[in-house]
């Protein structure tokens, strides 16, 4: 019979595959057919499996015993160090481990992480299988530990298996043992969002704040995995929630960087410092802005966290949402309000580094809170209780009251106004001489002039409206004050067409 390799890719035989399917299906009467027509029950395939491996793994009970008849190596190893004991404790196979057992398989054999049969039992929730180990076998180490120091206990934990936690610590297995990165069973069930392993582990008194080699408790790791459930829990088991890492960062720090939301609303809630700095002098509101988590930023703001804070390179948070030009990220805290001259280490402040990246947008954001600030300041100087009592928006206005004039300003703009007088127009309305240079730096060419005025005068609009005061007659008065009388009333007629608008300018 013409017997060609079973696969390309593979070393065994047509046959010799067939019998390993057979010891997988426990057909025993297949395997026998097979032997007889010469085929090797010990045949391995390119990972160095045999028969006798996949009727462990599968559970094969007939299959099993019938190639302990032709192959009575039961300790030989696969090319990942699994040998069938292994395999069966893993696959939870008791009978076939039974039978293995009996016919004098090394009970203290490991694979190459060093998994012995009780690590793949407990890894993989196997509680019966564990307690034929524990109750009929003799020799067997309860905390022995795998090539990461991980013993039994850490592998549930860390699978999330329940029922098996229980098993070994009914047994007396040692709860505070540690993995060579130093975790716990409740590091580990903390990392992985196992709750009710988190809680079972809390019940036994372990220790909520170890740290392990990286300084890290439970709470740093509940919270880096955005783990709702284990963090509320280990704050209900009064954990230290301000506790720091190698690196000084707090559980804020971690839900910052990943966008947690639910779990940054539940560690602000219990208490947890919103300020706290890293070896960077990194704060989470530089963290969620770095990383656009817009409504961690949202929450961490509304906490009142401090906005000017700067970090190892001198920027603050806005100074980074200026680089990366996030609009959202930077309304909001231009809105509550922002040092917007401090500058990094480069001596940028927000605008000018908003200006070099070259989002316009955003600089023309900055530039029109900047004004507000002034304008605010004024009035509450007059009166202390004074208010804004409308929502302040700083992005563009797209507002259908404002388009009449807005669309005044564009004509203006890009057909009356000569080269450098939207610069006079703006110092006459105090924008400083570094609005003026952040708006140039954007370049469209030899008309960009054309361009900045109208971006200065949507700026000026802006403050315009916030005021509640009559841009027509602001801008009337502009003119005249340029010397463009010309303009003036030509502008003031185009500006009153608007018959929706309930300002005008009548006389001046």
């Amino acid at each position: 019979m013409e017997d060609d390799l079973a696969s390309e890719d593979d070393i065994l035989l047509c046959s010799e595959k067939q019998f390993h399917d057979a010891a997988k299906r426990n057909d025993t009467k297949k395997m026998e057919e097979l032997i007889k027509k010469g085929v090797d029950p010990k045949a391995k395939n390119k990972v160095d499996r045999k028969p006798l491996h996949w009727a462990a793994g599968a559970g094969s009970e007939d299959a099993m015993k019938f190639l302990l008849q032709h192959d009575t190596d039961v300790d030989e190893q696969d090319s990942y160090g699994m040998n069938p004991l292994l395999l069966a404790s893993w696959f939870g196979h008791l009978k076939v481990l039974q039978i293995l057992v009996s016919c004098g398989a090394k009970l203290n054999c490991e694979n190459k992480d060093g998994l012995s049969m009780l690590h793949c039992a407990a890894q993989r929730g196997h509680v019966h299988i564990l307690e034929f180990i524990m109750e009929d076998l003799e020799g067997i180490q309860l905390d022995h530990s795998n090539k990461s120091g991980k013993t039994a206990l850490h592998l549930a934990a860390e699978q999330g298996q329940l029922e098996v936690v229980d098993f070994l610590i009914g047994m007396g297995c040692r709860h505070g043992l540690k993995d060579k990165d130093e975790n716990t069973a409740m590091h580990l069930a903390a990392k992985h969002g196992h709750s009710d392993v988190l809680h079972k582990l809390t019940e036994m008194g372990l220790d909520v704040d170890d740290r392990n080699i990286d300084g890290l408790t439970p709470l740093h790791f509940a919270a880096d995995g955005g783990h709702s459930l284990c963090v509320r829990l280990l704050i209900e088991s009064d954990c230290n929630i301000n506790a720091l890492t190698n690196k000084n960062r707090n559980a804020l720090h971690f839900v910052a960087e990943r966008g947690w939301d639910r779990e940054a609303g539940l560690l602000i809630e219990a208490g947890i410092n919103i300020d706290a700095v890293d070896n960077q002098n990194t704060s989470p509101l530089h963290l969620s802005v770095s990383h656009n988590h817009t409504e961690v930023a949202r929450t961490l703001i509304a906490a009142g966290c401090d906005l000017d804070i700067t970090d190892n390179r001198q920027q603050t948070a806005l100074h980074i949402a200026a680089e990366n030009g996030s609009q959202d990220l930077a309304e909001m805290m231009l809105i509550s309000g922002v040092n917007l001259n401090l500058t990094d280490k480069q001596g940028k402040s927000c605008v000018e580094v908003a200006s070099r990246a070259n989002h316009v947008a955003l600089v023309d954001m900055i530039i029109k809170a900047d004004r507000f600030y002034k304008w605010e300041k004024d009035q509450v100087s007059v009166d202390p209780d004074w208010c804004l009592c409308r929502p302040l928006s700083f992005k563009q206005d797209r507002s259908s009251e404002t388009q009449h004039i807005r669309s005044v300003l564009w004509g203006l703009s890009s057909r009356r106004l000569c080269r450098g007088e939207w610069r006079l127009l703006a110092q006459h309305w105090s924008f400083t001489d570094a609005h003026i240079r952040a708006i140039e730096h954007q370049w469209t060419g030899m008309k960009s002039y054309k361009e900045h005025g109208h971006r200065m005068l949507l700026i000026w609009l802006h403050g315009v409206v916030t005021a509640g005061d009559n841009p027509v007659k602001g801008l009337y008065e502009g003119l005249v004050e340029i010397q463009r009388t010309d303009l003036a009333e030509s502008v003031r007629q185009k500006a009153n067409a608007d018959t929706s608008s309930p300002k005008k300018c009548s006389t001046m």
